[in-house]
This record gives C-alpha cells, structure tokens and sequence, in this order.
C-alpha cells in the first residue's frame, strides 16, 4: 500500500510507540528517549553508497547531538545482523534499529509513519523505505519532519534545527 500525505503523521502529532529491534538483541521504542528530544532517521537499506554517507555524518556530528542531550536512531528494514556488520565496516557510533515487523506479517513503525511506500527503479516497482527524517520532541510529538531526504548537508541540517528545540 502506498501512503498518502493524509495519513501520514506529521508535526504535532504524536509519534507512534513501535517497538523496534536492535543490534545486540535488545528493543527500543519512542518511550525510550522520553523527556529528551530524539532524531529518528529512516533510511532504505545498509551498507548502499547514500544510506553510508548519511549514516556516517550522523556519526561524525554524534558528539554534538550528544552534546545538546539529543538522543539519536538510524532505523532501516535491514535484519540486526545487517547492522551489526554495517557498523562494523563503516565504523558508525550511532546506535541502529531494525523494523523489520512486517516480515513477521504485522505493520511497522515505517508503515505508521507512512514511510514504507511504493518505489520504482528500472521499470521494477517495489516496496521500499522513503528516507525520512523525524526530530521528536521531549514530550514524544513530532517537531519537524524531512521527506525524501537529499542526503549532503542533511545531518548538519537536523542538529541545527534539533539544537533550536533547546
């Protein structure tokens, strides 16, 4: 199912509490990062040459979303073991979260967001994830959203928009 902007939640409204699962075999969700703002960024799949060059300018700006009290997630569809080796390769610092529920036959947090949509490549149509950026409010509501991110400057962009919230 492709979304439409209609039911796609956007500022002010509240970001919903998937639970998504991480690396070292452990869960994260929204409520995690409560009372603290939160940069929750979605991207298409591990170790692809824009899903890396975002990742690692994530990474490389960690200490100053860090130093603001921002907590920061990358998520893809991606399996944990995917990103454990991601990590690994790419030398990231930014903790990543698999939503991989719809393999499990139920909807996930990209499909709640809106962002699991269809994509075309080729002449192939397929499902995949639209690079989206949320920046989350201490209070969990969604402050300001970026769709269909262009990856060069983005991160610069997010931490200075995510400073202003303080």
């Amino acid at each position: 199912m492709t979304a439409t902007s209609t039911d796609r939640p956007g500022e002010g409204d509240a970001f919903p509490a998937h639970s998504l699962e991480t690396p070292d075999g452990g869960s994260v969700s929204i409520a995690d990062f409560a009372g603290r703002p939160a940069v929750l960024f979605f991207y298409p799949k591990d170790n692809t040459p824009g899903c890396t060059s975002e990742a690692k300018d994530f990474s490389a700006l960690k200490p100053d979303f860090d130093k603001a009290g921002i907590a920061l997630l990358g998520v893809s569809k991606d399996p944990p073991k995917s990103h454990l080796k991601f990590i690994e390769k790419q030398a990231l610092t930014i903790p990543l979260a698999s939503d991989t529920a719809p393999d499990s036959g139920t909807d996930g947090l990209a499909e709640a967001l809106g962002i699991w949509t269809e994509k075309s490549m080729y002449g192939r149509t397929y499902m995949g994830m639209e690079r989206t950026t949320f920046l989350v409010n201490a209070d969990g509501t969604i402050a300001q959203v970026w769709r269909k991110v262009k990856v060069k400057g983005h991160a610069e962009a997010v931490l200075e928009a995510a400073k202003a919230l303080g």
